[in-house]
């Protein structure tokens, strides 16, 4: 499991501001090679201790938070998306090009917590949900998902080289599958380790 960050590793908001630019590339690259798009709607990033990271400080910094209360509130939260020992955290973002498209949308994938899933080789894998972000009439448009997949990252590497490692989503509303190649496979094994 990775470990949750700690406050003295955390920037105070003017600190951050001054470097901000050196860092920002530096971790939209990050960003960058732990997404993955499925079914031209659902975009994941796949979490790890520096996205979060500059997540935390990003939110610092936009909400000018100094109450040292409020930055750990924000680092427990956001530690919430650090994986685990065998799993993968991401977050999903359902997007769409056109908010009245968008609201309808959020209406009709109710149920999208039971239809997400990654499939290891003949393993078929459920996303877990983070059931704070449920609700009756419509889903969030971000949402913060697990898979616990239970496998170190060198098996993972070598099922997704074989070609046996998809993301799929089944939901009546919006279906897809998505093969994960070796390259994030890569990336992602170092949060299996």
């Amino acid at each position: 499991m990775m470990n949750p960050l700690r406050p003295n590793e955390i920037l105070a908001y003017p600190d951050y501001d001054r470097v901000r630019q050196r860092l920002r590339p530096l971790f939209i690259a990050e960003k960058s090679r732990r997404r993955i798009t499925l079914a031209e709607h659902l975009t994941f990033l796949f979490e790890n201790d520096r996205t979060v990271w500059y997540q935390i400080e990003e939110m610092l910094l936009a909400e000018k938070i100094t109450d040292a209360a409020a930055i750990q509130h924000e680092m427990d939260t956001y530690s919430e998306l650090l994986p685990g020992g065998g799993d993968l955290s991401a977050t999903l973002m359902i997007e769409y090009g056109d908010s009245a498209q968008r609201d309808a949308a959020l209406r009709e994938l109710i149920g999208i917590d039971r239809h997400l899933w990654i499939t290891i080789e003949s393993r078929r894998i459920p996303a877990r949900f983070d059931i704070r972000q449920m609700d009756t009439e419509r889903v969030s448009s971000v949402q913060f998902v697990r898979f616990p997949i239970g496998i170190g990252g060198d098996r993972f590497i070598e099922a997704a080289v074989r070609g046996h490692v998809n993301i799929e989503v089944d939901h009546p509303k919006l279906t897809g599958k998505r093969l994960i190649d070796k390259e994030l496979a890569v990336v992602l094994s170092e949060d299996l380790n």
